[in-house]
């Protein structure tokens, strides 16, 4: 007996597809943090010093060579490759208007904006962020040291390190097993958190575009 058309054409349709022509799912896009974190992770290998010396650099999107900097240039960089965003350009512009609200004044005597340096100093980046509102409150401390709730990849974490020295950093991967890509001599590398732990821990921040 054979079938008639409607039936054969509800069985086709009741069947799922298989091999060649097969839906597949997409996977997601990667998030705001995760792209920042991809970024910070792509300079290891790449920036094999540390070299805090003043530099006159291009405006807007200058920088020293690559395969050199400070902690600063790693989020700096980051956000550049991943988001498309200037913090050199953005921290001048704010700095501009609002230098008082900034410490290059008290603590290095500047009497205004240095479009060269101001956004590689960790002060005026955690001052900027603040100012941004993506400032988290940090934890009670542990005893650990770890101030940090949860991070995130993508999250900007800050500390004062060797006798107050600010040093800043981009979480590669969390809220566990945090590591954090930093330069803190000897290029940019990719560290657990808890190597941060004799550290003093100053600043959270989420800050996506």
């Amino acid at each position: 007996m054979g079938l008639n058309r409607r039936t054969a054409l509800g069985m086709l349709v009741a069947t799922p597809l298989t091999g060649v022509g097969q839906a597949r799912a997409r996977p997601s896009p990667a998030s705001s943090g995760e792209r920042l974190a991809q970024a910070a992770r792509s300079q290891v290998g790449v920036t094999k010093d540390y070299d805090p010396s003043y530099r006159a650099i291009p405006y807007p999107y200058g920088d020293v060579l690559r395969s050199t900097g400070v902690c600063a240039d790693v989020l700096i960089r980051a956000a550049r490759d991943a988001w498309r965003v200037d913090l050199q350009q953005l921290v001048h512009e704010d700095m501009s208007r609002n230098f008082d609200a900034y410490p290059s004044r008290r603590a290095w005597g500047l009497k205004g904006p240095d479009s060269n340096i101001d956004h590689r100093r960790v002060l005026n980046l955690e001052t900027y962020l603040t100012r941004e509102r993506a400032r988290l409150a940090l934890a009670p401390a542990r005893a650990a040291g770890d101030r940090f709730d949860d991070p995130l990849p993508g999250d900007i974490l800050t500390w004062r390190v060797w006798g107050g020295r600010p040093h800043i950093g981009v979480v590669s991967e969390g809220p566990e097993r945090v590591r954090v890509v930093h330069n803190i001599g000897g290029g940019a590398r990719e560290e657990p958190l808890w190597m941060f732990k004799l550290h003093t821990a100053m600043g959270h921040y989420r800050w996506r575009a």
